[in-house]
């Protein structure tokens, strides 16, 4: 148990520096009086949102840890409520420290009109949400992992009322219900917040842009409070959370991996109980190795001297993070595995010894950073396909929405191609487990890639307080140009978000298919079985039917939002800026339709294999996962490239990039349509997509030994 008590000081020490920056960016100061009235406003508003929407969350949490702890595991609730609290201290803290973080790097950029001054202010606020989302993922398993003695693979339990025959391995289930309560509170949060940031943006943007002929994030347009409000509650709570569930999902899968292995291999090969062990507690060390790899990465950005160019700062930093996850990876497989391969007791799927877990893990890696190079190269403005978009703009919108249909249909190739090709090698160098760590490795170093990303909406934020409290124009053409490298360091949030997902859903699948196997007996899922064929087309249509449900909510939402927000513009003095708009009753509205419409695609998710599952068996359930994740994958990479390039292109001739087509030209209102189609795309569509799968996967493996008993038709 010494090395979990290791790996828990390690979590505690990334906790303090969480801690220690959080206090750092409160003791900067806020600027004029405007800006410390918005910025009041916005996080007011914030925090009023997240305490109304988790008051649905909690009575979901409640109910369905009792069916756990009553039926199916009776310490499961706990563990499950314990996933919902780590995931919900993310959010809130991920959310709380981007609102006093946004004003202060606007400020920033006031006082000092250095570029690099502002990164450090705007990069510093995304750290505490970045290594919050690692260090707390990784304390609740290290939690369950201590308080349960480690893993035990030949323990049998139930809940408090028995049903039956039924009876489930408690540490897999503590494990899975653990990632689980993560899985929901993603799903609502990402549902919730996208609907809410999405459909204030769209209509402030038909507002502003569109019906009014002003300027971006003019204070008079009632609608533009709302979307501050909304970059934070879903770009930064909302991505904190998805991606933790993320991570927490691929640790609990190469766990219930390794208990699998050693039902179907440990009797057969005389497999030791060190084997086993090593195999349990190498995913816990190869995110403690990505941890130390974060901390060193931000520090080093943290107090280097930066220069103009933030892209490359930022990139340095995830450099330097992947590049010691990679090396202390490699350490930490020799230490885990090196004496049991010299013993023989090493698995006949560890194809070279004691290094097959550290090479699944390095492809992981490399397929993260390949993906995001890929997103940057196809969403940024340094590159072809976005320069392309925006010159393309002059000729309408029709030319412009096909154009980044396009961008976004060739963006899925390579990713995809890339993914696959990792799978393969991981799978063939160590078996199903590799699998698994591949997907961790991927993650391996999500401190430092949500940070990163967490900096583009804090910049974001803090061009909107420039223009709404009318600072220098110099201001905002620094603040400008870092929301333009956060829409790409965003975009490749995502696509390390979307890569991992289907790493992490392919884990989860194996880990079901072992969760419901018989001890000792071949992993087997039958795709020539009508069955497994029926779930997997039903599971593509299903990914069809969730992406039109939040496209419809968020549209709708949108449109109820323009119209109350033309009625505010049309009281006399809002426009020529003598009377302000009714913000909070803007918010109220954005925050109930929200709240409104979050509920039914989220309880879609848990629904699906439940029901699948009791009617038709494990085997449906099986294909339903494998249908919808062959579909979602390539689906999510569109939503987000095509919608990162849209923005992007926006924003390209915003600049002037392009002469006799600014800010108002015919190119320009082409261009903000275009933005408002890659706005639901990417930041509700997309990023949904990849807890959609993975959701539904935690629920499968969950339930896995209840549904392997029951199914009405067989």
């Amino acid at each position: 148990m010494t090395a979990w008590y290791l790996v828990l000081c390690l979590v505690i020490l990334g906790i303090a520096y969480v801690i220690f920056n959080y206090m750092k960016i409160k003791k900067m100061r806020e600027g004029t009086a405007d800006m410390v009235e918005m910025a009041g406003i916005i996080r007011s508003d914030a925090n009023t949102f997240m305490l109304t929407e988790y008051k649905s969350i909690c009575l979901v949490l409640a109910v369905v840890s009792v069916i756990f702890t009553l039926f199916i595991e009776k310490t499961s609730g706990l563990s499950f409520l314990l996933g919902g609290a780590m995931s919900s201290v993310v959010c809130v803290l991920g959310m709380k420290s981007a609102t006093y973080a946004n004003v202060r790097t606007a400020n920033r950029a006031r006082e000092s009109l250095s570029i690099g001054e502002t990164v450090k202010v705007a990069l510093c606020g995304g750290s505490i949400s970045g290594l919050a989302v690692q260090t707390f993922g990784m304390l609740g398993l290290v939690l369950i992992m201590l308080l349960q003695g480690g893993v035990d693979h030949t323990s049998t339990g139930t809940g408090l009322i028995k049903l039956g025959s039924m009876a489930c391995n408690p540490t897999v289930m503590r494990i899975s219900t653990y990632s689980l309560g993560c899985s929901i509170v993603a799903m609502f949060n990402r549902v919730a917040g996208g609907n809410y940031t999405k459909a204030a943006d769209i209509s402030s943007d038909i507002l502003g842009k569109i019906r009014h002929d002003l300027p971006e994030d003019d204070s008079r347009v009632p609608n533009t409070i709302a979307d501050f409000i909304g970059d934070n509650v879903n770009d930064i709570a909302g991505n904190c959370s998805d991606l933790l569930e993320s991570f927490v999902a691929t640790m609990s899968a190469s766990v219930m991996i390794a208990v699998t292995l050693y039902q179907t291999h440990g009797s057969k090969d005389a497999i030791t109980d060190a084997t086993f062990n090593a195999t349990v507690m190498f995913p816990v060390l190869l995110a403690a190795c990505g941890l130390v790899g974060c901390l060193v990465g931000l520090l080093i950005a943290n107090f280097k001297k930066m220069g103009d160019n933030p892209s490359r700062e930022l990139d340095m930093s995830t450099w330097i993070s992947a590049g010691l996850t990679v090396i202390l990876g490699g350490i930490a497989s020799y230490v885990v595995f090196g004496k049991l391969g010299q013993g023989g007791n090493l698995y006949e799927d560890f194809l070279i010894g004691w290094a097959s877990p550290w090479v699944s893990a390095v492809m992981g890696i490399i397929s993260g950073v390949a993906i995001g190079v890929i997103t940057e190269y196809y969403t940024s403005t340094d590159h072809k396909p976005t320069r392309e978009l925006a010159e393309i703009c002059e000729e309408g919108e029709a030319f412009v929405v096909t154009k980044g249909d396009a961008i976004g249909s060739r963006s899925c190739l390579l990713p995809v191609l890339i993914i696959a090709i990792a799978l393969l090698i991981s799978g063939k160098v160590c078996g199903t487990y590799g699998i698994a760590i591949s997907a961790l490795g991927m993650l391996a170093f999500v401190g430092a890639t949500v940070s990163i990303d967490a900096f583009g909406p804090i910049a974001d934020n803090a061009g909107g307080l420039a223009e709404s409290c009318h600072l220098d124009p110099d201001v905002r053409k620094i603040t400008d140009k870092l929301d333009a490298v956060g829409n790409t360091t965003a975009a490749i949030g995502k696509g390390f978000a979307i890569g991992s997902a289907a790493f992490a859903t392919v884990s989860l699948i194996v880990a079901y298919v072992g969760n419901y196997t018989q001890i000792g007996a071949e992993l087997s899922l039958n795709f020539a079985s009508f069955f497994v064929v029926a779930g997997g087309i039903l599971g593509g249509a299903l990914v069809e039917y969730f992406s039109a449900m939040l496209t419809d909510n968020t549209i709708d939402s949108a449109k109820i939002m323009a119209d109350e927000g033309d009625k505010m513009m049309s009281i006399p003095g809002v426009l020529e800026g003598k009377v302000k708009p009714d913000y909070n009753k803007m918010i109220r509205l954005a925050a109930q339709e929200a709240i409104h419409k979050m509920v039914l695609p989220s309880v879609l998710a848990l629904l699906i294999p439940v029901v699948g599952g009791l009617l038709f068996g494990v085997q449906f359930v099986g294909g339903i996962l494998v249908g919808a994740t062959v579909v979602a994958i390539p689906r999510a990479i569109f939503m987000g490239n095509s919608g990162g390039a849209f923005d992007n292109a926006k924003k390209y001739i915003e600049g002037e990039n392009i002469p006799g087509h600014g800010k108002g030209s015919p190119a320009h209102k082409a261009a903000v349509t275009g933005d408002t189609i890659g706005d639901t795309r990417k930041d509700v569509v997309g990023v949904a997509l990849d807890i959609f799968i993975k959701l539904m996967s935690t629920v499968a493996n969950t339930l896995a030994p209840v549904l392997k008993n029951i199914a009405l038709i067989k």
